[in-house]
């Protein structure tokens, strides 16, 4: 039997009561021809493109287009400085610092301990698996009164590998707080996007990005996907004009490229299974882990020494050897058919 979420159970009392700042383009919807209302520059900018006016506050065009490539409706849409904003407000809005607390499953992406510790939040830790699956039973026995996000990275970072989707479904239909699924890589995966089933669960909040698949990193355009309840959360906290005007130009622009996209994708996969290829020839290669992201997991001999080579000559991966069950593993970006080349030739001099 599912659990019957009731945002107000969690919200905190301050931001239920919050009456958010209101902006002046808040208060008017619509075109006029004469703008007097913002204090802003009448006279324009000194550039070739006008900026002088403050952005739409609610990015309204960009999620209208997101709308219809997600099938979401707009009204479920938020739009954030990277994810890292939809992550630090979901902090902000429903966990009481030092009252409350968030479970992550690591290894896991940092971000989630960060927002957690300036939010002075508890952070409880319930390791994945061996094979980085959820340890359900293991979560469930970390969750208290207190508990109210849970953050799962599918596919996940660093590992690259997806969670088992009904591992997931039995967080939603069991816990009474959100369950944030971070879907950043989702683009690369085999698996099916989490959002379609928004109307099943209240308690589901999914993050993507235009960082990874649509190759938008320097715009920093985040997107957390929720009930119109849990949306409407979020646009109470959020600063008043928290994406600028360039980027939603230019993030507008290239949602309406995604034949481009789609080939970039269908490349990286194909470089990546290559890239897999061409590391398992090496001797200090142990295990290339599964990946369903642009990156691989790779398990060495030497992680830092190799890591270190690679720094000499100018090529910059992730050495994750220091993280918990990613001893001496190395996280690699997929590159162009050039970056990997020079890789694996660069590789290939290590004397281990």
């Amino acid at each position: 039997m599912k659990i019957m979420f009731d945002i107000n159970n969690i919200i905190r009392t301050n931001i239920k009561n919050l009456k958010p700042y209101s902006s002046a383009r808040d208060e008017f919807k619509g075109e006029a021809s004469v703008y007097l209302d913002a204090n802003e520059n009448a006279f324009g900018s000194p550039l070739a493109t006008q900026y002088n006016r403050y952005p739409d506050p609610m990015a309204y065009a960009v999620k209208t287009r997101l709308s219809e490539i997600k099938g979401v409706p707009a009204k479920n849409i938020f739009l954030g400085n990277g994810s890292d904003e939809a992550i630090d407000i979901l902090f902000r809005s429903f966990c009481n610092p030092s009252v409350d607390n968030v479970i992550i499953v690591p290894p896991t992406y940092g971000m989630y301990e960060v927002s957690a510790n300036i939010n002075d939040v508890e952070l409880k830790r319930v390791n994945l698996t061996a094979d980085y699956q959820l340890n359900l039973e293991g979560i469930a026995e970390a969750i208290d009164k207190n508990t109210k996000l849970i953050f799962i990275c599918s596919p996940n970072n660093p590992t690259g590998n997806s969670i088992h989707r009904e591992d997931i479904e039995t967080l939603l239909a069991n816990f009474n707080g959100i369950v944030v699924i971070d879907e950043a890589y989702i683009n690369f995966s085999r698996q099916k996007s989490f959002i379609q089933e928004l109307t099943e669960y209240a308690n589901l909040v999914v993050l993507q990005t235009l960082s990874k698949a649509w190759g938008l990193a320097a715009l920093r355009v985040g997107m957390a996907f929720a009930s119109e309840e849990i949306i409407e959360v979020f646009n109470k906290v959020k600063p008043p004009y928290n994406i600028n005007e360039a980027s939603q130009q230019l993030a507008l622009g290239a949602l309406q490229n995604t034949n481009q996209v789609n080939e970039w994708i269908k490349e990286t996969l194909k470089e990546r299974d290559q890239l897999v290829v061409n590391l398992k020839n090496l001797d200090f290669v142990l295990d290339i882990y599964p990946s369903d992201a642009n990156f691989i997991l790779v398990k060495t001999t030497a992680a830092d020494a190799i890591y270190n080579l690679l720094v000499d000559k100018g090529i910059i991966i992730r050495n994750r050897n220091k993280v918990e069950l990613c001893e001496g593993c190395l996280r690699i970006t997929i590159g162009t058919p050039q970056e990997n080349q020079t890789l694996i030739e660069t590789l290939k001099s290590y004397k281990g």
